[in-house]
């Protein structure tokens, strides 16, 4: 997980909270279970304090890589964002051609990205095929069921 990774203040903080509370909360909860099977008796034969080590090393492995999101992370300034091109943080209302339905997304890192919020991550094939598109350019994108053509109608922050 190298390379710098851009976020929204949000996006970056509900890292941090995450990254927190697997820190605290994460490893006592697991201490405490290993604790526990630990008090069970033989060690050698104790299946119970094997499955949480096993858990703890599991709890440790989404530590080390979230401390590396979060280490390069960068937060985006959003005065700087040109909006004449689709870019990250960008707020995209989009038409299909062959359909004529429109649909509004944000293109955000991939962290933040949430369908239900219609926030689309920058390295989907739609968020891809979108980067750089201006209003009124057609982008087309690959798709598994095809090639669809989306009309950018608008681009906002």
């Amino acid at each position: 997980m190298s390379g710098v990774n851009y976020y929204t203040k949000e996006g970056l903080q509900k890292l941090k909270d995450e990254l927190n509370e697997l820190k605290t909360k994460g490893r006592a909860d697991m201490a405490k279970q290993i604790a526990e099977a630990r008090d069970k008796g033989d060690l050698s034969e104790n299946a119970e304090y094997d499955a949480a080590k096993d858990a703890q090393g599991l709890l440790e492995l989404k530590i080390s890589k979230l401390e590396a999101v979060v280490g390069n992370a960068r937060v985006i300034d959003e005065s700087n964002l040109d909006t004449s091109k689709v870019g990250i943080l960008s707020n995209v209302r989009i038409k299909n051609k062959k359909t004529g339905m429109e649909v509004k997304y944000q293109i955000v890192a991939e962290e933040e990205a949430d369908l239900k919020q219609n926030k689309i991550s920058i390295k989907s094939p739609i968020g891809k095929g979108l980067l750089g598109k201006k209003v009124g350019e057609i982008a087309k994108i690959k798709v598994p069921a095809g090639e669809i053509e989306f009309e950018v109608l608008e681009i906002s922050f």
